[in-house]
This record gives C-alpha cells, structure tokens and sequence, in this order.
C-alpha cells in the first residue's frame, strides 16, 4: 500500500473540524452553563444601565448651575433614587451607581466641594466638563442589542454579562462524551506497583484531564495490551461515546493495533500523520453505527508527543463539537530569551517557559521528558525548515497549563 507523505498543520486540523458532529442544544440555567458554547446569539432584554446613573460619590447639581454655592435638598443613593424636583442653587447629596435627580446634569466630586449644614460650596476645579461623572442610560448596551455570539464560551464575565443583560438562561451544546484508552504491554495500571520493564499509565490520566477541563464525560479504559482482539473490545466498549481518544498503537510498529482494529471494526480512516514534531503518528477516523458517528483520534505513545497532539488536535474537536466559533489553540507573539537552532523539515513545537516579556526553551526535548513538559508553560512554535533563532527574535507561543485557555 502506498503511504501519503505527512499533511500540512494547518490542512489535518481543517479536515478534523469538518469531521466534528455540532452537537445538540439544551437550555440551562446560567450558572450550570458555565464552560459551555452558546448555540445563538444572545440579545439583551433590557437596557444598563436603565437611567443615568453618577459614578462618583458627590452632589448633584443642574447642567447650568455649576458655580454654587448650593443648598442640599435631599439625597440619591443606590437603589433609593430622589424623587423630588430641583432648581438652580439647589443640590442633591449623591452617591457611586445611584440614578441621577431628573433635573441634575452634572455630579460636583466630594472632594471639591466644603458642607456646613445643609450649605455647599465649591473648593476644588469642579468638573472640566458637565456630564464627566456620569454614566448615561445604555453606557454597556440597549435593549435588543447582541451582547454575546453564537460559539462564545461562557465564562464568569458571559455569565454576569448574559444575566445582567435579563436572561436566566441560556441555550448551549451538549458536552461531547469522551472515552479515553491507554494501549500498550509496557504500561502498568498503578504507578505503586510498576516492575523494572513497565512504566506507570500516565497518559490516561493526562489525557482525561486535558478533556474534562472543557467539562466533558470522560471514562478511562485500560491499560489494554498491545493484542489486535483486546484493542477491538476495548473500541467496542467504547462505541456509544462521541469521541474516543487513544493513546499508542497509532504508529507502523508491529505491535501498533490501533488502526488494524478500527478498520476490523468498519472505521473509516480519515488521515493519518501528520508534518509536526513530536506528534508525527497521529490518526483520525470515524465510525458510524445507530446513526451516530464517532470520531477516534489516535494519538502517539510518548507522552509528550501526546500532550502536544492532544492540545493541537483533540481538544479542538472537542471545542468544535460543543459549538466553539474559534476551536483551535489561541497562540500569541513574544520574543526568544535565548537562542534556538535550526529547525527541521516538519513543523516543531518546542517546550518553553514563558515569563510574560519572553520565552525560554527547556533544555530537555525529548518525547518521553515528562519533567520539563510540566514546568513548561508555552509550546514554541518553530516552521519547518527554520533558520537558528537568537534572543530577540520574535516567536508565536501556544499557552499551556496554567496560562492556557479556550
């Protein structure tokens, strides 16, 4: 059989969206939507703020009588407007976010102003225009503007925004369920109990992680042997999921069964490697039974290698399932604090520690290093064929761990 040379980055993430089933809507109380992709655009329901408020604690006072002195006639505090009439020598004591008297157009500060009794007078510069202080009616939005878009994910400020804008509830996709398998004779179910020719199922674990950090159902299967029958049952078992994500076995090795079990299983194999380092034996296929289709993303057996295929691929069809606008990896420009070589013929992402001015690749790059992937906070990205880099030089960063997101 003929093998297809690696696809571009850019050309396998394209075709994995295309494979990604939107799936369904379901209506939920704000605060359980959280983490969730609004299915529509979200339009407000009432206008904020609803009347002129101040935005500093003072005295009210009219548009054209900003000189005083005045005689305070009353107060206006949050939640407790005042409702009376005011002229001109006349002021109203009023405080941050309280709505203003109908007649004041302008908010004198607190500290440019002296009171005896019921008499103030202006101390300070006052205000150097009259509505300065002021916060007019639909300063944030107006009934019937759209406040959110379809595909935004809904975190705390969506949240306080889509409720301060009148709803309680939102319309968001279905969480995709996910199974993730570990494959491979070497690896050991407890990381206690691990003999000298075994190391402990990490990857699982990691894996599981990553996916349920985008709050989706997960469920851990194996270890599984590296056994064509054993890898079967372990897909079988897996069959009602929407996503099955595995980890080893996507290679060319003989004992690499992920892709001779899909296809005993009717799968379809959409591609399979792609042009990146670490992560070149990455498989993505599909299967369709009961009318629903399943999407496999075989990852590679080295951690890291899978870490990084993982970010690239598997989440983003995750965040393309529950509706994302924007599914792939956020990435953003920084410079080089030290040098870099020349690159290769496949793009690289490169282990770096970024401390928010510039980034500094780990010494250590290997696909199994476990260590220097965890104190690493940015995947460097580095084109195929790249020149050496010196410190200086601009790069793109992906943000991982801590600093990551969505």
């Amino acid at each position: 059989m003929k093998r297809e040379p690696p696809l571009p980055l850019e050309e396998a993430q394209a075709r994995l969206i295309t494979l990604a089933p939107v799936l369904s809507a379901e209506t939920l109380a704000i605060e359980a939507a959280l983490g969730r992709y609004l299915a529509e655009p979200l339009k407000a329901l009432r206008t904020q703020p609803p009347a002129d408020l101040s935005a500093m604690d003072g005295y009210a006072v009219r548009a054209d009588d900003l000189a005083g002195p005045w005689r305070m006639v009353g107060e206006s505090a949050a939640g407790h407007p005042f409702a009376g009439s005011q002229a001109k020598g006349e002021a109203v004591r009023i405080s941050t976010g309280a709505q203003m008297p109908a007649d004041a157009g302008s908010v004198i500060l607190q500290e440019d102003v002296t009171r005896e009794g019921d008499r103030v007078s202006l101390s300070g510069a006052g205000p150097d225009r009259s509505d300065k202080h002021i916060r007019r009616t639909g300063l944030d939005f107006h009934s019937g503007d759209q406040v959110l878009a379809a595909g935004i994910r809904l975190g705390p400020a969506q949240a306080a925004l889509a409720m301060t804008a009148g709803h309680s509830v939102v319309a968001v996709h279905r969480v995709p369920t996910v199974a993730v398998i570990d494959s491979g004779d070497e690896l050991a179910a407890s990381p206690g109990d691990c003999a000298p020719h075994q190391i402990p199922a990490s990857n699982g674990a990691m894996l599981s992680a990553m996916v349920s950090e985008l709050g989706c159902d997960v469920r851990r299967i194996g270890p599984v042997p590296d056994d064509l029958d054993a890898i079967r049952a372990a897909f079988e078992d897996a069959g009602q999921y929407d996503v099955v994500i595995t980890s080893g076995g996507a290679s060319v090795g003989d004992h690499d069964l992920v892709r001779p079990a899909l296809e005993t299983l009717g799968a379809k194999i959409d591609f399979w490697r792609v042009a990146i380092k670490p992560g070149k034996p990455i498989l993505i296929a599909t299967r369709e039974s009961d009318a629903k289709k399943q999407v496999i993303v075989g990852l590679p057996g080295n951690p890291v290698s899978s870490f990084v295929t993982a970010t690239l691929f598997a989440l983003p069809l995750l965040r393309a399932m529950m509706g994302a606008n924007k599914p792939l990896p956020r990435s953003l420009e920084t410079r080089l604090a030290g040098p870099l070589k020349a690159n290769g013929d496949r793009r690289e992402f490169v282990r770096g520690l970024w401390d928010g001015e510039s980034v500094s690749a780990q010494a250590v790059q290997d696909s199994s290093a476990l260590a220097s992937l965890a104190a690493s906070n940015v995947l460097i990205e580095r084109a195929a064929n790249a020149l050496a880099a010196t410190a200086g030089e601009a790069v793109r960063v992906i943000p991982i761990g801590d600093i990551k997101h969505a």
